[in-house]
């Protein structure tokens, strides 16, 4: 092969070197990727913005989960894919959280009549026992404690509601209310609303402001990540299955009971609006409806709802309240994004309230009076 055959050939092996070169570029990038420098000699092969820059290219290495939480996993995994146990008689928990008597008994009472034997009924009266007016709450107290608004206590007291009504097998829906609560539809559109939801109804959205994202406390590291972190209303309903995993849930409760309560680190964190929905989310997001179906009046922007006073309710705000049918949540900080969703029951845009709140003592008598017209249509 002569020095014209050389020069011929020479330049079809630079392509080859190149490859070979950049390869072993990138096998380079990989293992220090792979094994991050600690010392400040290995850093400076990279120098610190070079070690910054390759760690953004490259997909974050997953996180090797504690031993608390792959047992966490495995009993929560194991528990969705386990069916719940099928009733022949099956009714609906109905479990009120009131300080004491329940304003709305006799209006309840109303809704329940004629339906003995499809509905159970729990009340934890936090302060005095309550005094009954109807036959359907006469001893139905369980064992209660004292709560506190914003505290973990509140989330205690609704896990002791659903251990009572766990008791009962029969019960497959578990609806959590207030004593400010109040039905918009009869009994039966209700039962058949909630018995054969494919969902449980429990509120759960992306807030990145002060009042969402903003609560969130890096000491729920490693379990609860902030891209998890998420808030909703604290009146849901759940179906059996749910239920029992929250009542098998100490890790995750854990965390909030320690981490998310009012003035901790100069937030106010309440775990009431937020364990359930990171939780949820977390675990089953395709699982739960990200709404509730109690409607709550947070237009005014205060510290609490709006309350319906005696001059607030008529046949057309209840009309209103039950026809509505997209879900509104809007974020805490100062671009105050709206998020419209239509409410999906089954695959259908169905109405998305079934109960509403707050309404004050003085309405009872006109709503027990409006109860039968607007139940009739």
């Amino acid at each position: 092969m002569g020095i014209k055959d050389m020069h011929k050939r020479s330049p079809l092996k630079k392509p080859t070197w190149i490859i070979i070169l950049v390869s072993l570029v990138c096998v380079f990038l990989v293992i220090g990727y792979a094994y991050p420098p600690h010392g400040s000699t290995a850093c400076y092969i990279y120098s610190s913005s070079g070690c910054k820059k390759i760690s953004r290219w490259l997909p974050p290495p997953e996180r090797q989960l504690t031993d608390a939480e792959i047992a966490s996993h495995v009993v929560i995994k194991n528990l969705l894919n386990t069916p719940s146990i099928k009733s022949k008689n099956p009714k609906i928990a109905f479990m009120f959280l009131s300080p004491g008597s329940l304003a709305f008994e006799r209006l309840w009472d109303k809704f329940f009549k004629g339906h003995e034997g499809r509905f159970s009924v729990y009340i934890h009266a936090s302060k005095v026992k309550p005094v009954h007016s109807s036959q359907y709450f006469q001893n139905r107290e369980t064992h209660s404690d004292k709560v506190d608004w914003g505290k973990i206590s509140m989330v205690d007291a609704e896990k002791r509601l659903l251990a009572n009504a766990l008791l009962d097998l029969d019960n497959q829906h578990f609806v959590l209310l207030s004593d400010s609560c109040v039905p918009l539809h009869d009994f039966d559109y209700t039962y058949n609303y909630l018995m054969y939801a494919n969902v449980s109804f429990i509120d759960s959205f992306e807030d990145p402001g002060p009042h969402g994202s903003g609560r969130y406390s890096d000491h729920m590291l490693p379990e609860v990540e902030k891209k998890f972190f998420r808030k909703g209303a604290q009146w849901f309903t759940m179906k059996r299955q749910h239920a029992i995993i929250v009542m098998a849930d100490s890790l995750y409760y854990t965390k909030f009971r320690d981490y998310c309560r009012p003035g901790m680190d100069g937030r106010n964190c309440y775990a009431d609006e937020h364990y359930l929905p990171t939780f949820f989310h977390m675990f089953d997001p395709t699982g739960i409806a990200n709404w509730s179906v109690t409607h709550v009046d947070w237009s005014e922007r205060k510290w609490h709802p709006k309350s319906y006073g005696l001059k607030d309710v008529s046949y057309q705000l209840i009309n209103n309240l039950s026809s509505i049918t997209e879900s509104v949540h809007e974020t805490s900080d100062k671009k105050r994004v709206t998020t419209i969703t239509p409410c999906m029951w089954n695959g259908m845009n169905r109405p998305c309230y079934l109960f509403a709140r707050k309404f004050l003592p003085e309405t009872l008598d006109t709503m027990i009076y409006l109860f039968s017209r607007y139940t009739t249509i």
